[in-house]
């Protein structure tokens, strides 16, 4: 029987987090609910997660086993306890920057509860009191981004219209030193999304900060944009204090521009914490306990002070996926989180120049 603090709630503020976390191990390390992956894993932990597991401080003690997310059988990720009750809304990997990607189960009912969490879109939507049609120029295809989008639209009551977009080739065109060709498919993408603000309704646009730049070098799409467009969602590779200032108040005034920190290795992503900033850049909130964030130092692993930057560390922990402690490829600012929730809140995040030996490249996401 599972525990009804596992059942999620938007209201996860008021969830004791440490009698979460304690009922979490008893789902994910029982045989009779737990995954095989975790489970095969257990004994090589060197603790026991079903005592030694007390609270949410505790997690920090699991190993960082999401390279192995690059080869585990998708089957042997989904929790027995979920039964056949539980639709999967797809299977998702990350961008690949750092090697071949990791894949992760996603699930109809987390993703439609991390929606409901994140509802600025519907609060635009219904401020506008009428549909709103989107334009998604996302990764889609393996990529979470894709799938959030079109339920987005349908939040919305309007149309998805999309653009094909595959960033791991931009990133190869770069790494082998031909930057010339990832900019002509840059521009491909822009052209083909032109076509659609021309002739379409467009009521919210969601792109990547690099493509959101290239829009903003168009005259006749920034007329565009501001013409029809209530809000423009960005989320991916970095947005500078200095860019992000210069889109809200030139180019695109009057139009909010929704961040979002987001990474398959959390299953979702933060949003932006209304009305306060840290040095020019939003404060990215985590939807905690389900997902939360610490901010370390590279070299010792330890926890930086609030307003010092450090190296990104997540943890997803739901029935649905654990994913624990995962060190990120990116450098953030550590930031008090809202009351009541736990972790750290992010502000001015933005990718290392290499990780793991390997040279990191944003491309267009």
């Amino acid at each position: 029987m599972i525990s009804s603090i596992l059942n999620l709630t938007t209201d996860s503020f008021r969830i004791d987090p440490n009698a979460y976390v304690r009922e979490l191990m008893q789902w994910h390390f029982r045989p009779e609910t737990g995954c095989k992956f975790w489970l095969r894993h257990a004994a090589d932990l060197g603790f026991d997660p079903l005592t030694d597991v007390r609270g949410i401080a505790d997690l920090a003690r699991f190993p960082n086993l999401i390279e192995d997310f690059r080869t585990a059988l998708v089957e042997d990720l989904i929790p027995r306890g979920l039964g056949s009750s539980q639709r999967i809304a797809g299977i998702y990997e990350s961008s690949g920057t750092t090697g071949a990607p990791k894949r992760f189960v996603m699930f109809d009912e987390w993703l439609d509860t991390y929606l409901s969490w994140d509802n600025r879109l519907e609060k635009i939507a219904a401020t506008a009191g009428r549909p709103l049609n989107m334009l998604a120029v996302v990764p889609s295809g393996p990529h979470m981004f894709g799938e959030v989008t079109t339920r987005w639209a349908r939040l919305c009551g309007g149309a998805k219209f999309t653009v094909d977009l595959d960033p791991r080739w931009v990133k190869i065109r770069i790494s082998q030193g031909r930057a010339e060709e990832a900019d002509a498919y840059a521009e491909h993408i822009i052209d083909q999304a032109a076509h659609i603000l021309r002739t379409q309704d467009v009521g919210v646009l969601a792109t990547t900060p690099a493509l959101l730049e290239r829009f903003a070098r168009r005259v006749d799409l920034v007329d565009l944009i501001n013409a029809s467009v209530r809000a423009i969602v960005w989320s991916g590779a970095q947005l500078d204090a200095d860019t992000r200032e210069l889109l809200r108040s030139k180019f695109f005034p009057g139009i909010p521009l929704l961040g979002i920190y987001g990474s398959t290795t959390i299953l979702g992503g933060t949003k932006e914490r209304p009305g306060e900033e840290f040095e020019g850049n939003p404060i990215c909130d985590a939807f905690s306990p389900y997902f939360f964030f610490r901010v370390v130092d590279p070299e010792t692993g330890e926890e930086v002070e609030y307003g010092q930057r450090g190296q990104v560390v997540m943890t997803h922990a739901t029935k649905y996926a654990l994913l624990p402690n995962n060190l990120e490829r990116d450098m953030a600012t550590r930031i008090e989180p809202p009351k009541g929730t736990v972790g750290s809140s992010l502000a001015g995040v933005g990718p290392v120049a290499e990780f793991r030996g390997v040279p990191v490249i944003e491309g267009v996401y």
